[in-house]
């Protein structure tokens, strides 16, 4: 299997640790004390050196490190149109070795048709294409992540009496920025998803279900809006997904192995590679890998990013050739689990934590597959 695309041997999921810096000029803009012509060139700075560290150490496919962004989701989520909040916000716990997270979200529900008004990340990626060597790579949030804010509670029946209607044009929003991301050079895109990685969690499929959600049924929905999402794909764009189980400040939502949706979302989900949760028993075992198919690529996500405490090389290898038992290993590649700063605060790692993790997965990948 070539290597000449990605995924790559070694990658990443994308967003990076800020600068404390930025993290302050950031909070003088939103409080009006600071103008935002600053904070762009704060972040354009942040960027390059994003773009720097992720080079330095040998990675192929390079991201901004989402230095323009507060959160890996909402600051894409929150510009289509069609959703309204009352101002509210609404709690979500994580959990995490240093006990219980508290995390917010605004209320949000569906009044109007879900429309992309203008280009969201656009010029953000044609920024970053500008100052790369190697392969720009794009993250956004999966359209899955708009329907986990709302649910069909808080979809207007007067505009959508059935989901099919949402369906479609979600998918034409979205492909309406892929068609302009491609138009500006785009040729590796990553769609990241908590809702998937959710429906592996028995404890919040059965809060699910007191909702009055099917689970099996939202996982029935995600295949149909990723595939109208990915229907009109160029050949040369590579599409992969991270599946997570929640990453705020260390801590996380979810739990479960992937037996549950494995089957579905690797024969019916049209993507070119997933990037997967492994560093903790947390994410079940390698067994339900069995069910990708020869053509997909899966980047296992070995080293935390919750913690700085560096993976020995050989425990790694292990994990490789344990993987390669249920998938041949030419179509594995590896990474961190996740990102190392989902939102604006960031993972309790330390700067040189986090390139020594990043150098160990290309260090990895050039012992086991000879390079990246």
């Amino acid at each position: 299997m070539s290597t000449s695309r990605p995924p790559f041997r070694a990658d990443h999921v994308g967003s990076l640790l800020r600068p404390p810096a930025l993290k302050e000029l950031r909070a003088k803009v939103e409080a009006g004390q600071a103008p935002r012509e600053a904070l762009r060139a704060a972040e354009d700075a942040a960027i390059r050196g994003a773009v720097a560290l992720q080079e330095s150490v040998g990675l192929q496919g390079i991201t901004d490190g989402e230095q323009r962004r507060k959160s890996w989701h909402m600051d894409f989520l929150l510009q289509l149109s069609g959703l309204v909040s009352e101002g509210k916000q609404l709690p979500v716990s994580f959990r995490g070795t240093g006990g219980a997270q508290n995390f917010t979200r605004p209320d949000l529900r569906i009044a109007g048709r879900v429309t992309r008004p203008k280009p969201i990340f656009v010029e953000g990626f044609e920024f970053l294409r500008s100052v790369v060597t190697r392969t720009p790579k794009l993250t956004m949030p999966s359209p899955c992540m708009l329907y986990t804010q709302v649910g069909r509670a808080n979809i207007d029946s007067q505009i959508y009496p059935d989901l099919d209607g949402w369906i479609e044009d979600t998918a034409a929003a979205y492909r309406a920025e892929i068609a302009d991301l491609y138009a500006a050079g785009l040729r590796y895109l990553q769609l990241d998803d908590v809702s998937l990685a959710y429906l592996c969690d028995e404890s919040m499929r059965a809060e699910a279900r007191a909702r009055g959600e099917d689970p099996d049924a939202q996982l029935r929905l995600s295949v149909k809006l990723i595939r109208a999402t990915l229907r009109d794909k160029p050949t040369d764009l590579t599409v992969c997904t991270h599946l997570c189980r929640g990453n705020f400040r260390s801590s996380w939502r979810a739990e479960g192995g992937y037996g549950k949706i494995a089957e579905v979302i690797f024969t019916q989900l049209p993507y070119d590679g997933f990037f997967l949760e492994f560093d903790d028993a947390r994410s079940g075992d390698f067994s339900p890998l069995r069910h990708v198919p020869r053509h997909v690529r899966v980047v296992l996500g070995l080293v935390t990013t919750k913690v700085g405490t560096l993976e020995p090389k050989d425990a790694l290898r292990r994990r490789l050739d344990e993987a390669s038992k249920y998938v041949a290993l030419d179509q594995l590649c590896v990474s961190p689990q996740c990102g190392f700063s989902s939102t604006i605060e960031g993972n309790n790692v330390a700067v040189d934590d986090q390139r020594a993790k990043l150098v160990r997965c290309v260090e990895l990948a050039q012992e086991v597959w000879g390079g990246l």
